[in-house]
């Protein structure tokens, strides 16, 4: 017979600006609806920076969890008791944990989403790899890559202040990262693995010098799918992640830090953010 506590309503949601395009709910709500706890509900909420305070300080005992995407990864830390050491490596949370015992725990689960999504089609280590951008998902990407590439990795920006925070983040991640000009990018798409991480559009030029015989792409965009880079890199038979890739696995974690139940529910998660793209013409 479930106890009192396990019957009692739970809330989690996602927060950030914008936030309408989000698929989290999608993804959480399926999670839950296939774990059988129908006591909880996933909503998304439009948050800034400033109103973050209000609404983390205003949550009540029933709140299990919050998912935050920008602009608050960052706005948060202040706000919480401890965070993990993934997300200080980062200086970013994307998870925080509500506590029965009133605490709030943060946590990232963006850069084990990536080395998780990596595993699925194959890649446990790289010897090098290349990244496209350098913003704040290439921080992630390059912490991800901290843990599998043996080698160099080589970032592709189009500003010296761009070039600047990669070699901060390089030494700070403690891997050994160049930096190339945004001009010589097609370069990039000879690497074991690369990861792109600019916004829609940015890599689009780039379809075309996609090589004979590509390795591993990992393109952080799921909105449009495919990217041109994607699909011509398929086209050759390139093993290709996507961001709904990326996008399941953060969320597989964060359901099981907020609900303690594991596994989540992978397969389930993915085709119902798959169907919501579907349905909405992407």
């Amino acid at each position: 017979m479930p106890s009192a506590s396990s019957e009692r309503t739970r809330r989690a949601a996602v927060l950030g600006s914008p936030i309408a395009h989000s698929l989290s709910p999608v993804l959480h709500r399926a999670a839950y609806a296939e774990l059988g706890l129908t006591n909880w509900s996933y909503d998304r909420f439009e948050v800034d920076e400033g109103a973050l305070p209000g609404f983390v300080g205003g949550l009540g005992p029933e709140w299990a969890g919050l998912s935050l995407t920008m602009p608050l990864k960052r706005a948060v830390i202040p706000l919480l008791d401890s965070i993990s050491d993934t997300a200080a490596s980062v200086e970013a949370v994307n998870t925080v944990v509500l506590t029965e015992d009133g605490r709030r725990l943060g946590d990232n689960t963006d850069i084990p989403g990536m080395i998780a999504a990596l595993r699925e089609r194959g890649v446990e280590q790289v010897e090098s790899a290349a990244i496209l951008g350098a913003g704040a998902t290439a921080s992630s990407a390059l912490a991800a890559l901290s843990r599998i590439c043996t080698g160099e990795v080589v970032a592709y920006v189009r500003s010296e202040t761009r070039a600047a925070e990669m070699r901060q983040w390089g030494e700070r991640l403690e891997v050994d990262v160049r930096i190339a000009d945004w001009s010589g990018a097609d370069r990039a798409l000879h690497a074991p693995l690369v990861v792109a991480t600019t916004p829609a559009g940015t890599t689009d030029a780039l379809a075309a010098a996609v090589p004979a015989r590509p390795a591993t792409l990992f393109d952080v965009l799921y909105d449009p799918w495919p990217t041109a880079l994607a699909a011509r890199w398929s086209m050759y038979g390139g093993a290709v992640v996507g961001g709904l890739d990326l996008l399941v696995h953060q969320a597989v974690l964060q359901v099981e830090q907020m609900t303690g139940c594991a596994p989540a529910p992978l397969g389930v998660m993915r085709a119902a953010g798959e169907r919501a793209l579907a349905e909405a013409g992407h």
